[in-house]
């Protein structure tokens, strides 16, 4: 294992934050991890300790068929932020802005320096490609802030990956995962084997999110050079392991199990693994997920569990307002998988309450909430 240490620019006086990378086994491939991008969605950091744990047990015993990057804190600015013993790790407190938007977009600038050098091959394209993405992250003028300087080193370490996977949570949630349509075919067995509820699938959220930031610049560049042999070499995803509170040991470890299961069927690691199991959540389109709100301030009640499957029409939580004795049921509009509840029990209208994940497209533009 080799260990990786970042500094972080623009750190106050007399202090110093840093990005640790753990780099295991050798090869051409390489697969990238970070967890807590959201640095108060823990169960990704408790899982990436066990992983960092059996990946250190299989390099040991020769077992690694390639590069595998392990980024257990992806975000020590978010964990250091703390208000009165409220932990507020989804944004950066300076600027309100959130830690997984506003990625730098990649396609256009490395189309601009190489589009015409892109041709038939598409081994030689994808090397080109990595070491150009490379390139115009390096040369990009020096970061304004810590928070942009965070971003930029995550990019760089998973820009050149095969298989990019950023673990996150929701506030109360089945597990869930975010992902290209075009890869959805791949990431089955990863589902199956998370036992996850749903994928929420979709080429462009809106926000520039990590996982989008490392898999849509191969489809825009393939769009925009479609003379040229080019493959979608990143296959990124964010996995949503549960909820905020799913930091047991037994769920962590089982979660690392299913990660390196999924590696292993992949060609990263050798052994006996388990197979993938038959059943597998269905990928529905992130246009289809419908936000429910509470229409005035009051008490919230969910009347649903999440993971869920509702129908159009369902109760799913009611609202009460106890000075104006209002009550109100707030009802699905769609039928689908109910895969993550507001952890607040206090609501006031434009906060979303639930999640509910459906077949049917009914909604465009921007899909992500900040």
């Amino acid at each position: 294992m080799q260990r990786i240490d970042h500094s972080l620019p623009w750190s106050h006086l007399g202090t110093q934050r840093q990005l640790s990378v753990f780099r295991f086994g050798s090869g051409s491939r390489k697969v990238y991890i970070q967890a807590s991008l959201h640095a108060d969605e823990l169960p990704g950091m408790r899982t990436a300790w066990e992983l960092k744990k059996r990946l250190s047990e299989l390099e040991a015993q020769g077992q690694l068929k390639g590069v595998i990057e392990l980024v257990p804190v992806a975000n020590p600015i978010g964990l250091d932020q703390h208000l009165q013993s409220s932990h507020l790790g989804r944004f950066e407190s300076g600027s309100g802005k959130n830690f997984n938007r506003a990625f730098v977009e990649l396609s256009g600038p490395v189309g601009d320096l190489i589009g015409d050098r892109l041709g038939s091959d598409a081994a030689a394209n994808v090397a080109l490609i990595r070491q150009t993405m490379g390139e115009v992250l390096d040369r990009l003028p020096a970061p304004a802030s810590q928070l942009q300087a965070l971003q930029r080193l995550l990019l760089r370490h998973a820009c050149d990956a095969d298989i990019t996977l950023d673990l996150h949570c929701d506030f109360e949630a089945a597990i869930h995962l975010y992902a290209l349509p075009q890869h959805w075919p791949q990431w089955q067995s990863l589902a199956a084997r998370l036992k996850a509820g749903v994928a929420l699938l979709c080429e462009d959220s809106g926000g520039s999110s990590f996982d989008e930031s490392c898999s849509t610049p191969w489809l825009r560049l393939a769009r925009d050079f479609p003379r040229a042999a080019i493959p979608p070499a990143n296959l990124a995803t964010t996995l949503e392991l549960g909820s905020m509170g799913d930091t047991r040991v037994e769920q962590a470890q089982a979660n690392c199990e299913a990660i390196l299961g999924f590696l292993a069927e992949q060609g990263f690691i050798d052994g006996q693994w388990p197979a993938t199991p038959d059943a597998c959540c269905e990928g529905m389109p992130f246009e289809g997920t419908q936000y429910l709100f509470a229409p005035h301030h009051g008490v919230v009640s969910f009347l649903r569990e999440a993971g869920e499957w509702v129908e159009r029409g369902d109760a799913i939580f009611e609202v009460v307002d106890p000075l104006n004795d209002i009550v109100t049921l707030v009802r699905a509009a769609t039928s689908g998988v109910l895969f993550a509840l507001d952890r607040s029990r206090y609501t006031e209208p434009g906060i979303w309450q639930a999640k509910v994940a459906g077949r049917e497209p009914i909604r465009s533009g921007k899909l992500t909430n900040d």
